[in-house]
């Protein structure tokens, strides 16, 4: 069911969503240059476990509106907590991805009345200006790359190649992030200066000061790259716990051997950790009265 959210007088929000009454419903927040689509076969075993799914397109992503400005993390936020408040939303376990991570970080700790739990997908550690030694190569690292003579089958292809583990509907998730053109020409859904403004927003705004008024149950779901040897993966391990030390109710579950899309390369363990999470959630909720 496709749902378009109004969050400002101007801007309407894309969800997909799938029905359900077990408590509590899912709010799934994709990363930069994504879309709410590669969370589908995850949200779809969430919805058969009888839980409602939300998942969201960010403006600029995905099929919610582009406006000119707003690409940032506080935005992003109000864009949220206003698009919980039209759907009726409250108490729902929060699972973002990448960027989504950060700013999912930010909207529990900022409304912690919405949230009742919190997921965090290879992401909401983000520390880019930590992790890269200057602005410039930060930027160099996550500039998108050119799709000049890119079509669909050119990059349905690319992305076969090099995710073979994913299903095709996970692969056309991934191409459906970017907009085909009537030529069959593929281009970015957001210009130049918007992704800019996000990365500046990531750069500038790390979610480490939030973790303190973080109060509820937090995955932690880091992947370890495919041929990470012993010391490179306890480095990964060491500083997401360094990071995160603030987060007082934070477990960890490693995906080892594993891509920065674990949702759309291992949805069906992505959404049991997700229903796991939930279940403690409702739990603590009973336990709290």
């Amino acid at each position: 069911m496709d749902l378009s959210v109004p969050v400002t007088d101007d801007v309407k929000l894309h969800f997909r969503h799938r029905p359900g009454t077990a408590s509590p419903p899912f709010l799934l927040v994709h990363g930069m240059a994504s879309s709410a689509r590669l969370w589908d076969e995850v949200a779809e075993r969430l919805a058969g476990a009888g839980h409602a799914v939300y998942a969201v397109d960010l403006r600029g992503h995905g099929d919610s509106d582009t406006p000119e400005t707003g690409y940032d993390i506080p935005t992003a936020v109000a864009d949220l907590v206003a698009a919980s408040a039209a759907l009726g939303l409250d108490r729902v376990v929060v699972a973002g991805h990448s960027w989504g991570g950060n700013i999912s970080v930010r909207l529990t700790a900022e409304h912690p009345e919405l949230v009742a739990a919190l997921a965090l997908v290879d992401g909401g550690w983000l520390e880019p200006a930590k992790a890269f030694s200057s602005w410039d190569a930060f930027v160099g690292a996550l500039r998108p790359a050119s799709l000049e003579g890119a079509t669909v089958r050119s990059v349905s292809d690319y992305f076969r190649a090099i995710h073979p583990d994913w299903s095709p509907a996970a692969i056309e998730a991934a191409v459906a992030t970017m907009r085909e053109n009537p030529d069959g020409s593929l281009s970015r859904r957001m210009s130049t200066e918007q992704h800019m403004s996000i990365l500046h927003s990531i750069w500038n705004e790390p979610p480490r000061p939030w973790y303190a008024a973080v109060d509820v149950p937090t995955l932690l779901m880091p992947a370890i790259p495919k041929g990470a040897d012993a010391k490179w993966a306890d480095r990964i391990r060491s500083r997401i716990r360094e990071t995160t030390a603030d987060l007082r109710h934070a477990t960890m579950r490693e995906y080892l051997d594993s891509e920065h899309d674990l949702h759309a390369q291992h949805p069906r363990r992505v959404a049991d950790d997700l229903l796991d999470l939930a279940r403690g959630a409702s739990g603590r909720s009973a336990t709290h009265g």
